[in-house]
């Protein structure tokens, strides 16, 4: 009796477990045709996952992919939200073979290295805007529609993204790295798909964790007064 329970135990978490080891961001950089080095970054949370991929100099944005995924023993099973290569992905679930290694993750025949396991950063997870502040009252935004603006965190990498699952549609996108020092929140810009002279910038905002919503406040990259709320995503 006692052997079917651990066998059933083991069954139940083994996938938790590995989606922990998972957990955080990794990369891995290429050479491009015209000898550019182009970095890529992978984040992976605990349902949902983005990549971007830029030049590695000035952080010229390339291209972006992300969604949600689910872990086999021997797949990750990707399931396109947005592509900006490839709409048409968009919606379907394509499986990978992966295989943790030493300090790496072999994924569809690349290598990617671990940058961090989803610390130090207090804001580790997937978050979708869901509400702003107006005149002083918290406006409350829907977010069970097809048009989301997700922010997604490791320990130390942000990505934000702006879509629509239902026309595909791509809005928008940056990224870079953060900290969560003395309830401030800091992003150093490495890389944007709108204005590629915002990249080297650092924007230091308040952040306050209420219920389990994060409070984001200060000022925008264009100097305005800003106040959002930012909840969990789930599946």
């Amino acid at each position: 009796m006692k052997k079917i329970f651990l066998l059933v135990l083991g069954l139940l978490t083994g996938p938790i477990l590995l989606s922990q080891n998972l957990h955080g961001a990794w990369t891995f950089t290429e050479t491009s045709d015209d000898g550019e080095e182009v970095e890529h970054i992978l984040i992976l949370t605990g349902d949902f996952f983005s990549e971007a991929f830029y030049e590695k100099t000035y952080g010229k944005f390339l291209g972006t992919k992300g969604g949600s995924y689910t872990l086999t023993d021997e797949s990750i099973e990707f399931t396109y939200e947005f592509s900006t290569q490839d709409s048409g992905i968009v919606g379907k679930t394509d499986p990978k073979p992966y295989k943790l290694v030493e300090n790496g993750l072999q994924l569809n025949g690349t290598t990617w290295t671990r940058v961090d396991d989803g610390t130090p950063g207090e804001l580790f997870g997937a978050w979708l805007i869901s509400g702003r502040k107006r005149d002083g009252e918290i406006v409350k935004r829907d977010t069970s529609g097809p048009r989301k603006t997700m922010k997604i965190l490791s320990g130390t990498r942000f990505q934000w993204i702006a879509y629509n699952t239902e026309t595909k549609e791509f809005m928008g996108t940056g990224g870079g790295t953060y900290t969560t020092i003395g309830g401030k929140y800091t992003e150093n810009i490495g890389f944007f798909s709108r204005d590629d002279s915002r990249v080297g910038a650092s924007l230091e905002f308040n952040y306050d964790l209420k219920e389990g919503d994060w409070h984001h406040s200060g000022l925008s990259s264009k100097g305005d007064p800003i106040y959002e709320v930012w909840s969990k995503r789930k599946l």
